[in-house]
């Protein structure tokens, strides 16, 4: 018998919920199915829709699990139909890959993010410690579970979802999202430390200028940021 530190909670959604989670997988199947047809097949939904704990304000966030060439990935959205609102460069730390972020929307709910080098094994775990969905997963309705950013480890039900603390349950965690305990540990340092400190700052987040094209702005970050050129010009993406 599993003994848990802390409480569980039992979350019970409305049908105003239910909707609003129908809603948000569908712009994520929408966008997922436009990149599968450009031949991107390596894409995953992360974070409350793939767990269902939406709440109005959740991003739809969509996310490749291999680089993709920057330039064919804004083209294959435009010819989707989709509208590029604003465009962002993100590397965490020095140690992270760097990303691009495409936002579709104004209110960037929905956005795009395409790594700019191999992700590590233990990035790729970052995806499942908060829940993520392949797109024949998700297609089939399917839910996992995952932890929010209040450390809360959230387990999918017929009626809505439990809530769990991660805190004093590491272990357990570790095993039910089948990933390393290293990676739940370093994780709660993180948002512990955000939620202690507020927004941490972030080794590189530039915005794309509305104008460049971004092969253009990743080479000019390669020539200001010896760390960033190291990360991406094996992918001939600094030349």
């Amino acid at each position: 018998m599993m003994v848990f530190e802390g409480y569980a909670k039992y979350v019970v959604y409305d049908e105003k919920r239910w909707d609003l989670l129908r809603r948000k997988r569908e712009l994520a199947l929408k966008l997922m199915h436009v990149l599968e047809r450009c031949s991107i097949v390596s894409t995953v939904v992360h974070g409350s829709v793939a767990r269902g704990d939406v709440e109005e304000d959740s991003d739809v966030d969509v996310s490749l699990l291999k680089p993709y060439s920057p330039g064919l990935l804004m083209l294959c959205l435009e010819r989707g139909g989709y509208n590029v609102y604003s465009r962002k460069i993100v590397m965490p730390t020095p140690v992270h890959t760097p990303k691009l972020y495409i936002y579709l929307d104004p209110s960037e709910e929905l956005v795009v993010s395409n790594p700019l080098a191999e992700l590590s094994p233990v990035e790729v775990e970052f995806y499942k410690f908060s829940g993520m969905l392949e797109l024949r997963e998700l297609a089939k309705n399917l839910r996992v579970p995952g932890v929010n950013k209040e450390l809360m480890l959230i387990e999918p039900t017929d009626y809505g979802h439990t809530e769990m603390p991660v805190l004093g349950n590491e272990d357990y965690v570790a095993k039910r999202l089948g990933i390393s305990l290293a990676t739940v540990k370093d994780r709660v340092e993180a948002l512990s430390r955000r939620a202690r400190e507020g927004h941490t700052g972030l080794f590189i987040e530039e915005e794309v200028p509305v104008g460049m094209d971004v092969e253009e702005f990743i080479k000019k970050l390669c020539r200001e940021n010896k760390v960033f050129r190291e990360r991406v010009q094996r992918h001939g993406l600094c030349i």
